[in-house]
């Protein structure tokens, strides 16, 4: 028995599929962005911050990466609601991606930072740098430059998971797949466009995160 593909679905649909694209950058940018922010803070507090803090943090990564993402979406949606705390889906998906790539991207920020030499911090002290200053420039550039291939890594990958959203009724593009499935009744096809889709994302976003990381931390020319 043969398969006849069909792929004439796909303009009535078009509106739906770019939405759920959207959706899924929007997701991965905001998580991105925010999640690298607290990931970096988290990162500081473990590494130089105050002995009280480090506990409470070190709790919260473990907690987040020992835990399936699916439960921790599940809890901050269903869960939350019953202490007051009711958000939408999109708002739900947000904050869940947000909290865990910051707990992954603490982990890989710390050991950049761990990795600088205690003598920087002196040198840094010694031209007359703040703490902060010291942290930023001295501590943190060339710890982002060192483990930015890592970081960039774990940013596609919480970009693919952004699909478990769907699961919240988040209108991305798996949500937008599995809609478009239940009406077509063309599953191959539909999670085949899908799949395609991500692909040309995760290739995509990883181009972008190596520009970035050029711009960012241009290499030293070789001598």
């Amino acid at each position: 028995m043969s398969y006849h593909f069909d792929f004439s679905w796909i303009g009535p649909y078009l509106p739906v599929i770019l939405k759920g694209l959207w959706i899924t950058v929007e997701l991965t940018l905001v998580g991105s962005v925010l999640g690298i922010g607290l990931g970096t803070a988290c990162a500081w507090t473990r590494s130089l911050g105050p002995a009280w803090a480090r506990p409470f943090v070190a709790t919260y990564v473990e907690l987040i990466r020992n835990t399936p993402f699916l439960i921790q979406l599940f809890f901050i949606f269903f869960g939350l609601p019953a202490l007051g705390l009711r958000m939408s889906e999109l708002t739900a998906a947000n904050l869940a991606m947000v909290i865990n790539l910051g707990a992954y991207s603490c982990e890989i920020i710390r050991a950049g930072i761990e990795a600088t030499p205690r003598g920087q911090f002196e040198a840094g002290a010694s031209l007359g740098m703040s703490p902060f200053q010291a942290f930023r420039h001295v501590v943190l550039i060339p710890a982002l430059r060192r483990i930015w291939p890592a970081l960039s890594s774990q940013v596609v990958i919480v970009m693919l998971g952004s699909a478990v959203t769907s699961q919240i009724a988040a209108e991305d593009l798996t949500f937008a797949a599995n809609y478009i499935q239940s009406r077509t009744f063309r599953a191959f096809e539909t999670y085949m466009v899908s799949t395609v889709l991500y692909l040309l994302l995760a290739i995509g976003l990883r181009q972008l995160l190596r520009a970035v990381g050029w711009t960012l931390f241009p290499r030293r020319q070789s001598r």
